[in-house]
């Protein structure tokens, strides 16, 4: 069921906050450490009443589930915890947040299905949009079925394009 008017949750009507939605293909890998970097940063620069940041996936295969172990454990020796939990993404989440960034091609084609309309397909990007210090990646790569040096590769892209996302958000906040 999709909503027709779209009506800002209590906490947030005093103070409009951008939000912003990483997602992936399963929620476990790449959009919640997007996820937990941001959320970091935001912190680290006292943001958290001005930018709200989440994740979700396409597949809901690992709904309610951690992060994969692999991705908590390298993500963690960098600072990071990550304890969100998978959630798929839907229709509503086009018409709660500001920004919704995808990790690929697949992705961004499964999402821009779900948008109610057309003009919603101005909040779609892909994070290799922001990942400045790797022109020769178009996607962020799954690191699922690659060895450690995938999800370190991964979070070297995303701390790239967070830093590059909350440089473009602070230039309008």
């Amino acid at each position: 069921m999709s909503r027709k008017k779209h009506y800002l949750c209590p906490v947030m009507e005093t103070k409009k906050k951008t939000k912003i939605l990483f997602v992936c293909l399963g929620n476990i890998c790449r959009s919640p450490a997007a996820n937990g970097i941001l959320e970091q940063m935001v912190a680290q620069r006292g943001l958290q009443d001005r930018i709200f940041v989440d994740s979700a996936g396409t597949y809901s295969g690992h709904r309610g589930s951690l992060p994969d172990p692999r991705m908590r454990r390298a993500a963690l020796e960098r600072g990071y915890n990550l304890t969100h939990r998978a959630r798929t993404v839907s229709e509503d989440d086009f018409y709660d947040f500001d920004m919704i960034i995808v990790m690929d091609d697949n992705n961004y084609e499964r999402v821009s299905r779900l948008a109610p309309e057309r003009k919603y397909l101005d909040k779609l990007y892909r994070m290799a949009e922001f990942t400045t210090q790797y022109p020769e990646y178009s996607y962020v790569p799954d690191p699922y079925y690659e060895g450690a040096e995938g999800f370190y590769l991964v979070l070297n892209m995303l701390e790239n394009g967070c830093e590059e996302i909350l440089k473009k958000l602070t230039d309008k906040i």
